[in-house]
């Protein structure tokens, strides 16, 4: 089980086209910090639908896009 699989299934549940998460907001979902090893991780998150769309790191956020069917 990956240490992002609770926000993965966030997402999914949330079920819109595309949104923007905050890192604090991440955190808490995930009760982890978020760190570098984001980046090795988001690809897991094709397999629930969505891909990482944009990294802020000026703005501490994430946004997500729903994959296109």
């Amino acid at each position: 089980m990956s240490k992002y699989e609770p926000l993965w299934k966030w997402i999914k549940e949330n079920g819109s086209d595309s949104f923007k998460l905050t890192y604090a907001e991440m955190e808490e979902i995930t009760s982890i910090a978020i760190d570098h090893s984001f980046l090795t991780y988001k690809k897991e998150l094709l397999a629930y639908g969505y891909t990482v769309k944009k990294i802020s790191m000026k703005d501490k956020t994430v946004s997500f896009e729903k994959n296109a069917i």
